[in-house]
């Protein structure tokens, strides 16, 4: 995207920035560099419409879910002093970089809108940061404190709204919930996180698609351009490498939807004692391309 500036460099210039105010620094010149014409790129991804075609045919396309997941990554690294310590022995704090506000600020003149949504839980909406475990193994999930604010781009979730929550083990286990493995996201203070971009070298890290979840008043649309049967594909052989791998197969479908909704896991899957017969599973599991049958979307 050729608009004067782009997210990676901010994302660099604040992971390299050592002074005290990185938001009059460095944040508000970008966006005074980010005009009309980088927001309104952004724009074009705020309905899921005919932009997508372009992503899989277009240099245009292609790089906007680029350049979405470069702006997330910025996200993800101003919310890291929003969230709980991460329990590792010398483990530093992170160093602020950002007030709750000024961090709004950032996203809000890029054109989006914040939310917090606090009274009911909705995994669409909000990410579990925090469990209390309620004494009722059937107590439904319900949220006790807000976080951080989430963010959405016209109908496109953007970010999801960090939450604490209090629950009963049967919709949520502490230590599961709150700290197995977060998909499609780079990086948490508390938790480990599994992205595509991981793993890669300093250039090609950069070219990952940010995940695309769309609200409307017909429904929710979840990673709108996954690929892939989350049950499988019965015209294919189990062994086929675009069929589910054999750890995939080991979570139920309920483990598998859950894990789409909610980027994680909730509770310890009922095949654990199998899945720790393949150590580092939950790295090597691929949901990034996972795609809900018509009639559940």
């Amino acid at each position: 995207m050729s608009y004067g500036v782009d997210a990676r460099e901010l994302y660099e210039a604040l992971a390299c920035d050592e002074g005290v105010e990185p938001y009059e620094t460095i944040v508000v010149p970008w966006l005074d560099r980010a005009r009309d014409g980088y927001r309104g790129r952004l724009a074009t991804a705020a309905e899921d419409g005919a932009w997508r075609a372009e992503k899989e045919t277009e240099p245009n396309g292609r790089e906007l879910v680029w350049e979405l997941y470069a702006l997330h990554r910025v996200s993800d690294r101003l919310l890291l002093t929003f969230q709980p310590p991460s329990g590792e022995p010398g483990s530093p704090d992170p160093r602020p970089l950002l007030s709750e506000r000024e961090y709004l600020d950032v996203f809000t003149s890029l054109g989006m809108t914040p939310f917090e949504d606090g009274d009911a839980f909705d995994p669409f909406l909000h990410e579990i940061v925090e469990v209390e475990q309620a004494d009722d193994p059937h107590a439904p999930i319900e949220i006790t404190e807000v976080r951080w604010p989430g963010l959405m781009l016209g109908r496109l979730l953007f970010n999801r709204a960090g939450v604490r929550i209090r629950a009963g083990v049967e919709h949520a286990q502490r230590g599961v919930a709150d700290r197995s493995p977060l998909y499609w996201t780079f990086r948490r203070r508390h938790r480990p996180t599994v992205d595509l971009s991981q793993g890669w070298g300093s250039n090609s890290q950069w070219r990952t698609d940010f995940r695309l979840d769309y609200r409307s008043p017909a429904g929710d649309r979840l990673n709108v351009a996954g690929n892939r049967p989350i049950d499988g594909s019965g015209d294919l052989h189990p062994d086929h490498p675009k069929n589910l791998s054999p750890e995939e197969r080991l979570l139920t479908p309920g483990d598998r939807r859950e894990l789409l909704r909610h980027r994680c896991l909730l509770r310890t899957p009922g095949a654990a004692d199998a899945l720790a017969g393949s150590p580092g599973w939950e790295r090597d599991l691929m949901p990034f391309d996972w795609r809900l049958p018509h009639s559940e979307t």
